[in-house]
């Protein structure tokens, strides 16, 4: 498994950035609209959540059709980025996929949308994605750019090539945030 080298932010102004990954597309590759349905699942004694390990299917649509990816999050090995060890896989039919997460025993934990404008590109040899992110019950936008580090080695190059993504993009450190969006969303609910 990877580590997936990871920095959300809150954007205080959307459309600055927006214009400047859409502007900048050569840079940033051009943006794609995608709507994520995400489930959360856990333990019943919540053993996954505790542990600070996540179980998620996603199902994306995007202009190219559907697709559903399987993924699991290890705990933190990073705590200022919040950055995990993550294994994911894409799986041909997600009502299967979701009925075998429960028969094994998994339940659902929390369901939201995301709605999302993604930038694939390469920089420095490496690949990055940068998300630009609306959740319904959030009242805020939010950033996310990622990368992959090998191993825990190479996670702080990982982050700082990520942090220069960010800093060019006008996000500053004290924009940064490691909030999960299942925490989030969970508390706009209650």
């Amino acid at each position: 498994m990877a580590i997936e080298a990871e920095l959300k932010a809150v954007v205080r102004d959307p459309g600055r950035v927006l214009a400047r990954l859409e502007e900048q597309s050569e840079q940033y590759g051009s943006g794609r609209a995608e709507v994520y349905h995400d489930t959360y699942y856990d333990a019943p004694d919540g053993s996954l959540t505790d542990g600070d390990r996540e179980l998620r299917i996603r199902t994306v649509h995007g202009p190219d059709g559907t697709r559903t990816v399987l993924t699991y999050k290890g705990a933190r090995v990073d705590e200022a980025s919040g950055s995990k060890w993550e294994a994911e896989t894409r799986v041909e039919d997600a009502e299967a996929a979701h009925q075998i997460i429960r028969c094994l025993g998994f339940t659902p934990r929390i369901r939201f949308e995301k709605r999302c404008r993604n930038h694939a590109f390469e920089r420095d040899g490496r690949q990055f994605l940068a998300t630009l992110v609306r959740v319904p019950e959030l009242d805020a936008t939010f950033i996310e750019v990622e990368t992959a580090a090998a191993d825990r080695d190479g996670l702080g190059a990982a982050l700082d090539a990520v942090r220069a993504v960010l800093a060019d993009l006008g996000i500053g450190e004290d924009d940064l945030t490691t909030e999960l969006y299942t925490d989030a969303v969970a508390a706009a609910r209650a």
